[in-house]
């Protein structure tokens, strides 16, 4: 595309192709000018930059824009281009399209022999040229997404310290308090969607991390974009720095962090309100996701500020969102229907805030099937480092409470294998962090009481995970319902191929947050959580559940995403919890094209 100048006396714009026209961004539908709704100042540089009618107006000039990831196209800049914008010279004089840029990023990438090298070479695509970063992430989701999500991100954020390069979002620490409201002006973007936010303190199964958190918040930001078509312009990874437990990282004398131990109690408290006050100052609409936050702290987080502010905590809520999906799939493999989730028995290894999180969506699942929430809540066992959870439990969080309230027909503190015996679970879910914890005991005893028991070894990253597809199959004899949260390769057994579903909340929370940022929602409800679940399963066709699928693939991202945030959004409207009036009179088509209309397409036009 050639520039055409933007002529008048006081304009100092130059234009440039823009990677979304002002109907791709998503806030476009919240009242704001075409215009206006657009701006947002480079991450590199201080200058503004307005997208308008499919061209990017910037007062950027020469090595500026090569420097701008949002802007930067490379070699792909046409003469016409290049002299308008001081390039000529800069860069070599055979332009190349987007598609020979693509071709040469995979010969690149092909030449790289281990993950965390991958990784980098990603990291540096994108903090180059977003455009191509996409382009090349969306082309291969789903040889991609394992590098720059999990498993590989686990990895990149042991290792944040000593192989930053550039940053990326902002960080907020304790030697901030009083400052942020002033220092959230300091990034570039004067529109903003999304924040994902992470405090560090459990990072995957990896434990806390403190500041070496961040890239989980820039690779979940990723998918967002890869998956649902957020635009990378409009959203902000942020790193809250309160210290570390972890004395290795307070030893290091590379550690990026505040190298002391982490605060607690109202010092932790005091410092996440001034962040959140500060974010949703500057950017009122903005959906706030909460991400891998310390333990004890996560569920207190969520339910102070879930009906203050547009948030959700991924860990939490999205994983029980995404597992609701995979189990409500698991009935139909199983020949059951929906509705026969209120007659499963459920045992859960793991009952932190993702465990308990998991219980609590499928528990809501099953009272919506007609059962009271006690009958519910006994169809769940809970299992921790201690053994099976009753009501003999001396020391309990709340939100194990009532659980183990019910929890008074077994021994307190069974093994995960004496449960299986005693009780004879129909569903085996493991969110430990303890690779191999499901031992060849423990699978054959569910699969002796069980015809086809529903296994979901569901910890990250792959080390962490309880237990290989490889193993399930085996000891199971092929006869098993198998997700894992890592991804792994396809199982042959007995002259069968197996493929292998990732119960990943990628699947989810793209979707999910297009959904609630599109409707203009004020909060993240149980309906429309629930609702996502639904329109997830649906996205898995019978003769993928037959193959052994019970998610989506990984390639039909966008597609799932789509289906999930319409369903939000239609639920956002049955409970009167949007702002965008006109959603209510759209049909499903119409809602449909609404929504692909406002997605980012990583394209030079």
């Amino acid at each position: 595309m050639n520039f055409s100048r933007i002529l008048g006396k006081k304009s100092h714009h130059r234009s440039l192709y823009a990677t979304s026209n002002s109907s791709n961004c998503t806030n476009s539908s919240i009242g704001r000018s075409p215009l206006s709704h657009c701006q947002f100042r480079s991450y590199a540089g201080a200058e503004s930059l307005t997208f308008s009618n499919n061209v990017a107006l910037t007062t950027q000039y020469g090595h500026d824009i090569l420097h701008d990831p949002l802007l930067n196209k490379g070699t792909s800049f046409s003469l016409t281009e290049r002299d308008r914008l001081g390039l000529r010279g800069l860069l070599p004089p055979n332009v190349k399209d987007l598609n020979t840029q693509l071709h040469r990023i995979r010969y690149r990438y092909d030449k790289l022999d281990n993950d965390i090298d991958r990784y980098i070479f990603m990291q540096q695509l994108q903090d180059t040229n977003e455009t191509l970063f996409y382009k090349f992430l969306v082309t291969y989701i789903d040889e991609l997404a394992p590098i720059v999500y999990t498993p590989t991100v686990g990895k990149a954020c042991v290792n944040f310290t000593h192989y930053f390069r550039r940053p990326r979002g902002m960080f907020f620490s304790m030697r901030d308090k009083g400052e942020m409201k002033a220092m959230v002006h300091n990034f570039p973007s004067q529109e903003v969607d999304l924040v994902v936010i992470t405090d560090g303190g459990r990072i995957l199964g990896l434990g806390d991390l403190g500041c070496n958190g961040m890239p989980i918040a820039i690779g979940k930001l990723s998918l967002y974009v890869a998956g649902a078509g957020m635009h990378p312009g409009r959203v902000l990874p942020i790193q809250i720095d309160v210290g570390t437990d972890n004395e290795q990282l307070i030893k290091d004398p590379l550690y990026l962090g505040i190298p002391q131990k982490r605060l607690q109690g109202i010092e932790y408290y005091e410092i996440v309100d001034e962040v959140l006050e500060a974010v949703t100052s500057r950017w009122p609409n903005v959906l706030i996701q909460f991400e891998d936050m310390t333990p004890d702290k996560a569920n207190v987080l969520l339910n102070k500020y879930r009906n203050q502010f547009l948030c959700f905590n991924d860990d939490i809520q999205g994983t029980g969102t995404v597992i609701v999906s995979g189990i409500l799939n698991a009935m139909r493999v199983t020949g059951q229907k929906f509705s026969d989730i209120a007659n499963q028995r459920i045992l859960i290894a793991g009952a932190g805030c993702a465990g308990v999180g998991v219980a609590d969506a499928l528990q809501k699942t099953m009272v919506r099937e007609g059962i009271t929430d006690r009958e519910a809540f006994q169809r769940f066992y809970l299992c921790d480092k201690d053994g099976l959870i009753t009501s003999k439990r001396e020391k309990i969080t709340p939100d194990q409470a009532p659980y183990a309230a019910v929890r008074t027909d077994c021994e307190e503190g069974l093994s995960i294998l004496e449960t299986i015996k005693k009780v004879k679970p129909t569903i085996l879910l493991g969110v430990s962090g303890i690779g191999g914890l499901f031992t060849k005991d423990i699978v054959e005893a569910m699969a002796e009481c069980n015809t086809k028991p529903i296994i979901f070894p569901l910890s990250n990253p792959t080390d962490n995970c309880e237990c290989t597809a490889e193993d399930a199959y085996k000891w199971t004899n092929g006869n098993v319902v198998f997700a894992s949260g890592s991804p792994f390769p396809p199982v042959r057994f007995n002259q069968k191929t197996f493929l292998n579903s990732q119960a990943n909340n990628m699947f989810v929370f793209p979707g999910l947050g297009m959904g609630a940022v599109l409707a203009g929602a004020n909060s993240v409800t149980n309906g429309m959580l629930y609702a996502a679940s639904v329109a997830l399963a649906n996205n898995v066709s019978t003769d993928a559940l037959s193959e052994g699928l019970v998610y989506p693939r990984v390639r039909e991202i966008r597609n799932a995403s789509i289906s999930v945030a319409m369903a939000v959004i239609k639920e956002a409207i049955a409970e009167d919890n949007f702002t965008l009036r006109k959603l209510k009179f759209m049909d499903d088509a119409q809602l449909r094209r609404y929504i692909e209309k406002r997605m980012y397409y990583p394209e030079y036009q």
